[in-house]
């Protein structure tokens, strides 16, 4: 399976996450986060795939984050309701999401993007 870069275009990250992808000719397809938002599903296998806490899977420093208060609320929500969340808005969700359906990485660290995708 191909590497997906599931990202916003405006994103500085996720600008990061594709110049690293270019620089060293790993071929991959883009999905707009917002346009084409992953579904409850797909978050719940990208979670299981990476082993990271549900919570690592928001973007906490979002607008949409903050005004929701979800700092608060996060620990009162089920694992469903936060799936059910963070597959309503795309903005919710930390980007860039890197997989190939075998591995995957959230947000970007070259030193991650190394020791997954080279």
């Amino acid at each position: 399976m191909p590497i997906n870069l599931i990202q916003y275009p405006n994103c500085t990250t996720c600008k990061k996450a594709k110049a690293w992808l270019l620089n060293h000719n790993i071929p991959f397809t883009e999905r707009h986060i917002v346009e084409s938002t992953p579904s409850a599903e797909e978050i719940k296998s990208f979670w299981k795939l990476s082993g990271l806490p549900l919570k690592k899977f928001f973007n906490t420093s979002g607008k949409k984050y903050r005004e929701l208060e979800l700092k608060d609320r996060l620990k009162d929500m089920s694992e469903e309701d936060q799936l059910a969340l963070l597959a309503s808005d795309g903005m919710l969700l930390k980007r860039p999401i890197v997989t190939d359906g075998q591995k995957i990485t959230l947000g970007f660290k070259e030193e991650d993007f190394e020791n997954t995708w080279k």
